[in-house]
């Protein structure tokens, strides 16, 4: 566990699915998002077992026993050579203790996870019209721009935005 007063950060284990479902909450409420984070939110099994899994990751920024900010991450094994990476798939704070220093201490969490592990690098996403996070990840790595694909899993392909054609796909190969 670090500290940085007054916040102090942690790992979550597969006895912590309280302070997930808290995490749940903050993701919700940070993202606005609630339908998404709070709608279906998994059993206590589910989730005992998810944190359980070494490849999944949940740090946590608390004040005293409230959570107020955390991360989600995946741990990937590669194929091209023998080494992982970690992939942050979901970071936020809670509004009123933004600009603190927070997300800053749980990447540091994460950094020391990492480092136990011997992880070669960790890597996240930010969204073009996020200027915090973007200054916030711009500060403690290299930015590489990339473009996001979302891959529909069921027959039929692409989601169609109301009022939206369909477009058609480029059959050139």
């Amino acid at each position: 566990m670090m500290t940085s007063a007054p916040y102090t950060y942690r790992q979550l284990t597969g006895a912590d699915v309280a302070l997930l479902k808290d995490l749940l909450r903050v993701f919700a409420e940070a993202f606005a998002e609630v339908d998404t984070y709070q709608r279906s939110v998994p059993s206590d099994e589910y989730l005992t077992r998810l944190l359980n899994k070494e490849h999944f990751i949940a740090v946590v920024a608390m004040q005293g026993k409230a959570v107020v900010g955390g991360l989600a991450a995946y741990e990937l094994d590669k194929f091209e050579q023998e080494r992982r990476e970690i992939y942050i798939y979901d970071l936020a704070v809670l509004a009123e203790h933004r600009r603190k220093g927070i997300a800053t201490g749980m990447i540091g969490a994460l950094r020391k996870i990492a480092a136990e592990r011997q992880v070669y690098v960790i890597f996240v996403q930010a969204d073009l019209g996020d200027g915090p996070a973007i200054a916030l990840y711009e500060s403690l790595g290299t930015k590489e721009t990339a473009h996001h694909f979302d891959i529909e899993v069921r027959a039929g392909g692409r989601r169609k935005a109301v009022g939206q054609k369909k477009a058609p796909l480029d059959r050139r190969g």
